[in-house]
């Protein structure tokens, strides 16, 4: 805290005064908190300040969850915890936090009662909801995903969450330990002759009987990964430009080069998000396509948040480089 300016002669009768009845250690102590204060700049661009680096965390969304339990934080609250141990078992939460409610709408009296000294959010929270926390505590938002270059905004992330807790020599490790496991995946697809093999990723789901599958394109997270790695990116649909996502249906697949390498994650607690093992088997157009034809279908480990962070991303390139190299 700034103190307001005193003359030299209130300064030097202050202390004396301080000195005479042994008040000195307080001022030392309030000097050393504002040492510890933590100011930083989110990635929405609104200022953070801290007393110090957060201890008690709450996290609204998988990738900022999977970020602190990578740098070591156990989060007090998580939203939604077992659909993160379900969907993002390689990085598995460490603790049994409180479940503060869904990710788009975490539960205010929930987070209330945990008593945070912060919060981390993303920019797909709505506003309404940021404002409604930051009344609870400080409120750090990071970016959830850049088109324009997505391995450098997860990272970037991970940097930002570990200023935040007093984390950043965990986070050195962090991206030395991907970008170490980049390096061996590219190694391993080379010495495979698989580098520049088509290779297309994908997740889909069903409703209503319908089949709609969502390419991830190369500005996606997994597409920038597997290019990474030596592989080429087989879709030409476009995706969003935050994600870079794209969504068509099973006729589209008939797009793809013959000799494309087709892979996906799953998820056996829900048959809807998982049609390739299941309602696609029944598919005409499915079952006609070249590379499901010769088995280059491949379901991934599960347990691989596909939004997550390096750690997700390591677990991918481990599984990808098993699936095609076996």
């Amino acid at each position: 805290m700034r103190r307001t300016l005193l003359t030299a002669t209130a300064v030097t009768a202050a202390a004396l005064a301080l000195s005479s009845c042994g008040t000195t250690e307080p001022a030392a102590d309030s000097a050393e908190k504002s040492a510890e204060a933590i100011t930083l700049t989110d990635g929405t661009g609104a200022k953070v300040k801290l007393d110090g680096p957060a201890t008690k965390v709450v996290a609204t969304e998988w990738n900022v969850v999977e970020s602190l339990v990578s740098l070591g934080v156990k989060p007090v609250g998580v939203a939604d915890p077992k659909g993160y141990n379900t969907w993002d078992g390689a990085v598995p939460l460490t603790n049994s936090p409180k479940d503060i409610g869904t990710r788009g709408e975490p539960s205010m009296d929930t987070v209330a009662s945990l008593k945070p000294d912060l919060i981390v959010a993303t920019n797909d929270l709505p506003a309404s909801a940021v404002k409604q926390l930051k009344k609870i505590a400080p409120v750090l938002s990071v970016k959830s995903a850049d088109g324009t270059g997505q391995i450098d905004q997860m990272l970037t992330n991970v940097d930002l969450i570990a200023k935040a807790t007093g984390t950043t020599d965990q986070a050195k490790t962090v991206r030395s330990d991907f970008e170490a496991k980049v390096a061996e995946g590219k190694k391993a697809i080379a010495a495979a002759g698989l580098d520049g093999t088509d290779f297309a990723f994908a997740d889909g789901y069903v409703a209503s009987n319908q089949v709609t599958i969502r390419p991830y394109t190369a500005k996606s997270l997994i597409g920038e990964v597997s290019a990474e790695i030596g592989l080429k990116n087989a879709w030409t649909v476009k995706g969003d430009a935050a994600y870079g996502l794209g969504s068509t249906d099973v006729e589209a697949l008939t797009d793809l080069p013959k000799d494309t390498q087709f892979a996906y994650i799953g998820n056996d607690e829900d048959e809807g998000a998982t049609p390739f093992n299941g309602a696609l088997t029944k598919n005409s157009v499915w079952k006609s396509l070249p590379f499901v034809k010769s088995g280059d279908v491949h379901r991934l480990d599960d347990g691989i948040w596909m939004f997550g962070g390096p750690g997700s991303m390591s677990a991918y390139i481990d599984s990808v480089v098993g699936a095609l190299t076996k």
